[in-house]
């Protein structure tokens, strides 16, 4: 960390419990020249990956359905959420991480993927960078059911929805995902099913 504009002060940490959330203490220069003291708390559960899986030929993607907690308890009424096969780096390149969770979580053994861009998710409170991918899948790729891993307590329903269907449910609001709308919106922009 180099911006001669911030001095840390304090960092402490708040919960070290299901991921790590930490209390900032730092003094911020203002353009003025003039130095005040902020404190801001920062949520750090690890980097990421996601990933969309496309078929130009049936012109569907694969997409997931499984319960997200901190939605339900912001008025999603099931707490369900459909997304992109995504997943925590834990230690793993995303190259390697994206492929290994779309195995787990989708069934299907991708080799090749691309990488399209990163992204800070939620800057204002979380520490995470999300790598996107986008990849092809066909049917020869299918090697289990999917479904996550139930040791990790994953519940993980496969979706494999026609391109248009799922694009559409980003404006009725079936899909609120942010990732999974900015991988909807690039697959649309770039024309890959076409």
């Amino acid at each position: 960390m180099n911006n001669e504009r911030i001095k840390i002060l304090k960092k402490e940490t708040l919960s070290d419990n299901w991921y790590v959330l930490n209390k900032v203490t730092y003094d911020y220069q203002k353009k003025s020249g003039e130095w005040e003291t902020h404190a801001r708390e920062a949520y750090d559960r690890g980097n990421g990956a996601t990933i969309l899986l496309y078929n130009k030929t049936k012109h569907s993607v694969i997409l997931t359905r499984q319960f997200r907690l901190p939605t339900y308890v912001n008025g999603n009424s099931t707490g369900m959420l459909i997304e992109a096969c995504a997943g925590l780096l834990d230690q793993r390149d995303a190259l390697n991480c994206i492929k290994k969770e779309t195995e787990e979580e989708t069934g299907y053994r991708i080799k090749d993927v691309l990488k399209i861009f990163e992204s800070y998710m939620s800057p204002g409170s979380v520490t995470e960078i999300v790598h996107f991918f986008v990849g092809e899948y066909d049917e020869k790729m299918k090697v289990n059911s999917g479904g996550g891993i139930a040791d990790e307590q994953e519940y993980i329903e496969v979706l494999e929805l026609d391109f248009d269907e799922a694009f559409a449910m980003i404006a009725t609001g079936e899909i609120k995902d942010g990732k999974t709308i900015m991988l909807l919106q690039h697959a649309k922009i770039h024309g890959l099913m076409k």
